[in-house]
């Protein structure tokens, strides 16, 4: 029995009167009895004695009264606390790693300012990690700059992004400004981690040009990459955004390659059976 049932036999109980709760509840008369019999012969029992037109509670009538509204008191409070929830616009967002460093914190800002009292959870990893704390319901927007491969994945472009290859200002490369895809096998680059979305770009744009590259160390975040550049230790290739206060200090110079680009898009990302809630329609406003 669902509280459908329960809710018209308390106002069955509160109005005396069949009648009278058809006309409370804005129903029809037999609509109303017809509840109160299947509400009987669900549990077996009698819950009005009619002696004439009057109606005499049973019981088993008062008993079932008691839940009835203990059961409803409780739905009304759920829904009291979901609504609560979605006004206040409760969302838990995974940002892959570049998006983490270079955007994600101004978005959260912007989010909580376009809904004040919204609530906001975020957590930053690679964008495999991200993809499958999407699938396991972890949290329920991404925020990515690699490429996402679940079919159960609703993916949606929204900034774009490039990637520059990047050495130290001591490097001869840096004044050249410019080298050619030939030049790429003479060095040691430092990369990110197997599950990055720019270390999966970086593959596989140089696996179509027919690049060998020589790796000298793997790094799982953008900073560390930056300082061992810096350091002599290798070059590497990064988000552009990632770097642009280090090119502007000259800690860092960016240089071109003939004839190849490292571009790509973020993306909001969630699951294709996922609940767009208020929050999170908000969440991606502000995105775009």
């Amino acid at each position: 029995m669902g509280t459908r049932h329960l809710r018209i036999f308390a106002c069955v109980c509160s109005e005396g009167s069949m009648s009278g709760a058809a006309k409370k509840l804005f129903m029809a008369q037999p609509s109303v009895s017809q509840a109160i019999m299947e509400l009987e012969r669900h549990y077996g029992v009698v819950l009005f004695e009619r002696l004439g037109r009057r109606l005499y509670i049973t019981a088993a009538g008062k008993k079932l009264l008691d839940y009835a509204h203990h059961i409803i008191n409780l739905q009304e409070e759920v829904e009291r606390e979901m609504r609560d929830i979605s006004s206040k616009g409760a969302i838990r967002v995974g940002a892959s790693m570049t998006v983490g460093s270079c955007i994600l914190l101004d978005l959260l800002k912007r989010f909580k300012e376009a809904g004040p009292g919204s609530s906001v959870e975020s957590v930053v990893d690679n964008t495999s990690v991200i993809e499958e704390m999407l699938l396991l319901d972890q949290v329920d927007i991404g925020v990515v700059e690699g490429a996402v491969h679940s079919a159960d994945l609703t993916v949606k472009p929204f900034m774009d992004d490039e990637l520059v290859l990047i050495c130290p200002s001591c490097h001869p490369w840096a004044a050249k400004g410019a080298v050619g895809p030939g030049e790429l096998e003479k060095v040691e680059f430092i990369v990110r981690e197997q599950g990055s979305g720019t270390r999966e770009l970086f593959e596989s744009v140089m696996a179509a040009e027919g690049i060998k590259w020589r790796r000298t160390g793997v790094y799982n975040n953008a900073e560390t990459i930056k300082n061992a550049v810096a350091s002599g230790l290798g070059v590497s290739v990064v988000s552009k955004m990632a770097v642009e206060r280090e090119l502007e200090s000259g800690m860092l110079v960016s240089v071109k390659i003939r004839d190849i680009s490292f571009k790509r898009k973020f993306s909001i990302v969630y699951h294709k059976n996922k609940f767009i809630s208020e929050a999170m329609k908000l969440f991606m406003q502000e995105c775009i």
